[in-house]
C-alpha cells in the first residue's frame, strides 16, 4: 500500500536544520571554553563541575552536530546535573543561580523548540510542553529578581523613644551645651550639629505622608568638571538661607523658601589642582562671640558651683537679617582644593579682610614643594571654641615623600596659625624653621573631624602614612597615630589620647568616617562618649574624655607573610559591639557572573590569589584579596543616630578589592610615574597602577573586583547594604540590600531594571524625628524614603545626576524640605552634574 501525504511528512528528517548546525557550534564552543577553563579550575584545587559540564557540552554540540536525538536527551541530563548541583553548593541563595543555570536554561528552550528537526525526531507537542515548562521557570526566575532579598529581621524589639538608652525626649542627646543645639529647622554644621549625628528632630514628612513629596524647588550651580567629577556636597542651613560649596569650591548662598541665589564667591581653582576628586562635602559657619552679658556671667558662676565648663557667650543672632550685623561677625568658611582656607561674610558673600590675606590662608607654607593636586581640602575644617582645626587630603599612591599630613588650627577672626601637629616634630607647635618643612609623608586627615565644644577637643580620623601598601619605612609615630582616632586639645594643638583601629595598615583602611558625640549608657549611669564607624565595618563607642573602649572588643590573630612578614601585627583588635563585615570569609562559590564563562574567570582568579580572610598581607608574586575593600565598611558619609529612639542607621559596601604589589622596576617599565609627572592623566580608580615612589612596589588596585571585559563585580551580589542597629547593645534591628540594578549592567550599559540588587554607594543618610531615613548614595540615581522602624522603602525619586552626597533637612517658612546634591560621581560612573534638589510636600 502506497504511503500517504500524511505519513510522507512524519518521516525522519534526513538534512540538518540551519539552527540546529549553529546550536550545535555554540555548544561545541562553550564546551570547549568551559571545559578547557574547567580543567584550569580543577587543577588549582576548585570545583569539578565545570570540567564535567563542559565535556558534556562538547558532546552534546559533536552529537547535535550529527543530528541525532541523543545530543538533546545528553543535554537534559547535563541540565539536571547542573540543577542538582547548583542546589548543593548555592542552597536557596538566588543570586548564586543566576550563572549557573541562567544560560542553561536559554539554551534548554532554543533546543526543546529543535527537537522535533532531529533523526528520531521528539514529538512536538512534547518538545512545545518542555520549552513551555522551561520558559515559564525562566520567566518566574526573572520575576524573582524583582521581588525583595535579604530583608532581615534582628528580631529585637524596636527602641521607643526615651526607651531603649535612657535618653531624654527633649532635646538631642549628645551632651552638648545648650548654646551648641542648632535651632530646630536649621542645619548649621555637616552632621548638622557639632554631634554630627546627622539627627533632624522635624516632624512634618511622616511615614504616611512621604509618598506625596514633590520637588520644590531646583538650582544649577553651572560648576560641572569634565572629569573627575564628585561634587559630594551638603549644603548648610542658618536662618532663612541655605550654604554650599560646589566642586570646585565657588561658595553660594541660596534662599532656603525658593533656592534662588543671593550670593557667590569664586575662589578660582583650577583643574590642575582637583587631585582624586572634584569634592567640596561641605562648608563650616562661624559667629564672632558677642561681649559678654549679665546672663552670661551669671550662666558662668553656676557652672562654676556645679564644676562644669564655663559656657560660651553669647553669639550674633543667626536669623539676624543681612546688614543689621557687622561684616564678618558671621562667616562662611571652607578648604578649597588648592590648600586655602577661605573665609567670607554669610551676608554679602565678600571676603572677610581681616582673615589672613584677604580673606584666604594658604596652609601649604612649611609643607616644602606641593605639586598641584597634592595637597586638597575636600571637608568641613571643624571649629571649636572659636579655632578652626583642618587636615587635608594628600594625594594617594604617588610617593612615599608625599607633603606632610600635618593638622593645623587657625584663630577664626585672624585667621592667624594656631598650632600645627605634626606628629614627628612633637615638641613643635608651629612653623617649622627656615629650610625645613613639616615631616613629609605622615598620615593625613582627609575627612571630616568632629569638635567637642564642652571639652575643647577635636576628634581626627587619620588616615595612613603616603605609600599606604608598604609600611617598612614608616616612623614610630606614624605607626602609632595611622588609621586612629586621636583627640587633640584645640588650646594647645597637643593629642590627649588616641584609638587605633588596625595596627600598621597595609589595606588603606584609614578612617573615613566622621565620629559622633552621644551620651552612651552604662551601668553607672551616662557617659559623654563618641560612636567610630570604620571602612573594615568594626563600630566602637569610647569615652569620649579618654579614649577608654566603652563596647567589648578583643585581640584576634590574624594572617602573616606577605611581602614583609616582619612588619605584620600578630594580632588586631576585634569589635564585639557591632561589625557591617560579614563573619564568614568569601570562598569560590561566592564568585559571580552573568554567564558560567565568566563566572568561571572569576573562581580561577580566586584560587590564583592569597586570600586567608581578613587582613591578608599584600604580596606580589601573585594578587591578594582584600575584602572589605577600601570603600568600607563605613566610608566618608558616616551613619546618622536617632538620639531619642537610640537606632544607628548605617549604609555601607560589601565588596572585595582584588590587589598586587608590582616590583619596582616592573611598575618602572609600565611607565607608571607620580601624578606630576605623566603627560596624560588618565584618571581611574584610586590605586590602579599607583607607582609609590620611594617605596619598592607600586600598587594596582583592581576596587571592587571587576572583570575587565564586561566590566561586572566578581563577589556575588549584594555590593552594598543598609541596616539599623541598636545603640544601647549594638543588635541588629534590620538589614537589607541597598541600591538597584537601573544604573548598572554588562559592558557600563545601564540596565535601568529596577531589581534591588544592592550596589556600591558612596554617601551618607539623614534620620528624622518621625522615623524617616532619606538617603541616595546608590548608582541608581534615586533619592529614597526609608521606614526606620522595618527597612522598608516608602517613596523614592529619580535624581538628574548621581546623589553620591549627604542629604539634609530643614524648616522654612513652616514647610519642611529635604534637599540633596545630585553631582554625581566619576568613581562610582553616575551621571554628573550640578544640581541642588529640594523636596517638600504639597503646600
Amino acid at each position: 500500500m502506497s504511503a500517504t501525504p500524511q505519513s510522507a511528512s512524519a518521516a525522519t528528517p534526513t538534512s540538518r536544520h540551519p539552527l540546529i548546525t549553529v546550536l550545535a557550534l555554540l555548544l561545541i564552543v562553550l564546551g570547549l571554553i568551559i571545559g578547557g577553563l574547567g580543567g584550569w579550575l580543577a587543577s588549582l584545587g576548585g570545583s569539578w563541575y565545570y570540567a564535567i559540564a563542559g565535556l558534556g557540552l562538547l558532546v552534546c554540540g559533536i552529537l547535535l552536530w550529527g543530528n541525532r536525538r541523543s545530543g538533546a536527551l545528553l543535554y537534559a541530563l547535563v541540565s539536571l546535573g547542573s540543577l542538582l548541583w547548583t542546589w548543593w553548593e548555592s542552597g536557596s541563595e538566588y543570586w548564586r543561580w543566576v550563572p549557573r543555570l541562567g544560560l542553561v536554561t536559554v539554551l534548554g528552550i532554543i533546543l526543546a523548540l529543535l527537537a522535533p528537526t532531529l533523526q528520531a525526531p521528539v514529538p512536538k507537542r512534547l518538545s512545545r510542553s518542555v520549552a513551555a515548562v522551561l520558559m515559564l521557570v525562566f520567566v518566574a526566575a526573572f520575576g524573582l529578581a524583582f521581588a525583595p532579598h535579604g530583608l532581615v529581621d534582628g528580631h529585637q524589639p524596636f527602641p521607643e523613644p526615651a526607651v531603649s538608652a535612657g535618653l531624654d525626649p527633649t532635646r538631642e542627646t549628645t551632651g552638648l551645651q545648650p548654646a551648641d543645639q542648632p535651632a530646630e529647622g536649621d542645619w548649621p554644621a555637616w552632621g548638622r550639629s557639632n554631634a554630627a549625628t546627622r539627627y533632624s528632630p522635624l516632624q512634618q514628612i511622616t511615614p504616611e505622608n512621604v509618598g506625596s513629596l514633590q520637588l520644590a524647588w531646583q538650582f544649577r550651580t553651572g560648576d560641572l568638571p569634565k572629569k573627575r567629577w564628585g561634587a559630594e556636597t551638603t549644603p548648610l542651613k542658618i536662618g532663612d538661607r541655605l550654604y554650599l560649596c560646589t566642586a570646585r569650591n565657588q561658595l553660594i548662598a541660596l534662599d532656603a523658601g525658593s533656592g534662588k541665589e543671593l550670593w557667590r564667591f569664586d575662589p578660582k581653582v583650577k583643574d590642575a589642582s582637583i587631585p582624586y576628586t572634584a569634592a567640596c562635602r561641605g562648608v563650616s559657619y562661624y559667629e564672632q562671640p558677642s561681649a559678654p552679658t549679665l546672663a552670661d556671667a551669671a550662666l558662668a558662676d553656676v557652672a562654676a558651683d556645679l564644676a562644669l565648663p564655663a559656657p560660651p557667650p553669647t553669639r550674633t543672632s543667626r536669623s539676624a537679617a543681612p546688614g543689621s550685623r557687622a561684616a564678618c561677625s558671621a562667616r562662611i568658611i571652607e578648604g578649597t582644593l588648592d590648600g586655602r582656607l577661605i573665609a567670607v561674610d554669610a551676608d554679602s558673600g565678600r571676603p572677610c579682610a581681616n582673615f589672613g590675606n584677604n580673606g584666604q590662608v594658604d596652609i601649604t607654607l612649611g609643607m616644602g614643594e606641593v605639586p598641584p593636586g597634592y595637597v586638597s581640602i575636600t571637608s568641613p575644617p571643624a571649629i571649636v571654641r572659636g579655632v578652626i582645626v583642618t587636615g587635608h587630603q594628600v594625594l594617594d599612591g604617588q610617593r612615599r615623600d608625599a607633603p606632610s599630613g600635618v593638622i593645623q588650627a587657625y584663630d577664626a577672626i585672624s585667621g592667624k596659625l594656631r598650632w600645627a601637629w605634626d606628629m614627628d616634630q612633637p615638641e613643635r607647635s608651629g612653623l617649622p624653621p627656615r629650610e625645613q618643612t613639616y615631616t613629609r609623608g605622615t598620615p593625613n586627615m582627609w575627612t571630616t573631624a568632629t569638635g567637642d565644644e564642652a571639652l575643647g577637643l577635636v576628634y581626627l580620623p587619620m588616615g595612613n602614612a603616603a605609600g599606604d601598601y608598604w609600611s617598612g619605612s614608616r616612623t614610630e609615630n606614624q605607626n602609632r597615630y595611622a588609621t586612629s582616632l586621636v583627640a587633640i586639645d584645640v588650646a594647645t594643638g597637643k593629642p590627649v589620647w588616641h584609638f587605633q583601629a588596625v595596627r600598621k595598615d597595609v589595606w588603606d583602611y584609614d578612617l573615613g568616617s566622621q565620629a559622633s558625640l552621644i551620651d552612651y549608657p552604662t551601668a553607672s549611669g551616662k557617659v559623654p562618649a563618641i560612636l567610630l564607624p570604620t571602612k573594615q565595618g568594626d563600630m566602637y563607642i569610647l569615652d569620649r574624655r579618654n579614649g577608654q573602649l566603652l563596647t567589648p572588643a578583643e585581640e584576634r590573630k590574624v594572617p602573616q607573610g606577605g611581602v614583609e612578614p616582619e612588619q605584620r601585627a600578630a594580632t588586631q583588635l576585634f569589635s564585639l559591639y557591632h561589625t557591617l563585615r560579614r563573619d564568614d570569609a568569601l570562598t569560590e562559590r561566592d564568585m559571580w557572573g552573568i554567564t558560567p564563562i565568566d563566572q568561571l574567570v572569576c573562581r580561577i582568579q580566586f584560587r590564583k590569589a592569597h586570600y586567608e580572610g581578613f587582613y591578608t598581607p599584600p604580596s606580589s608574586d601573585h594578587h591578594s584579596i582584600e575584602y572589605p575593600g577600601y570603600n568600607g565598611g563605613s566610608d566618608w558619609g558616616s551613619v546618622a543616630i536617632d538620639t531619642r529612639r537610640g537606632v544607628i542607621v548605617a549604609n555601607y559596601n560589601d565588596m572585595p578589592n582584588y590587589n598586587r604589589l608590582v616590583p619596582r622596576a616592573e611598575a618602572d617599565r609600565k611607565g607608571w610615574l607620580p601624578r606630576e609627572q605623566i603627560r596624560a592623566d588618565r584618571g581611574g580608580a584610586e590605586g590602579a597602577g599607583d607607582p609609590q615612589v620611594g617605596t619598592p612596589y607600586g600598587i594596582d588596585v583592581n576596587a571592587g573586583w571587576r572583570l575587565p571585559f564586561t566590566g561586572l563585580l566578581c563577589k556575588q551580589p549584594p555590593y552594598g547594604g543598609i541596616r539599623a542597629i541598636d545603640l544601647r547593645s549594638g543588635k541588629l534591628l534590620w538589614d537589607r540590600p541597598f541600591g538597584s540594578a537601573r544604573g548598572n549592567g554588562p559592558f557600563g550599559i545601564r540596565s535601568g531594571l529596577p531589581i534591588e540588587i544592592g550596589t556600591p554607594n558612596n554617601g551618607g543618610s539623614v534620620v528624622t524625628a518621625s522615623g524617616l531615613i532619606f538617603i541616595a548614595a546608590a548608582t541608581d540615581d534615586l533619592l529614597r524614603a526609608i521606614d526606620l522602624k522595618t527597612g522598608k522603602e516608602l517613596w523614592h525619586t529619580k535624581l538628574p545626576a548621581g546623589g553620591q552626597a549627604n542629604p539634609m533637612v530643614y524648616e522654612q517658612g513652616g514647610r519642611q524640605y529635604v534637599v540633596i546634591m545630585a553631582g554625581g560621581h566619576h568613581f562610582m560612573e553616575t551621571p554628573a552634574g550640578d544640581y541642588v534638589m529640594a523636596y517638600a510636600l504639597p503646600e
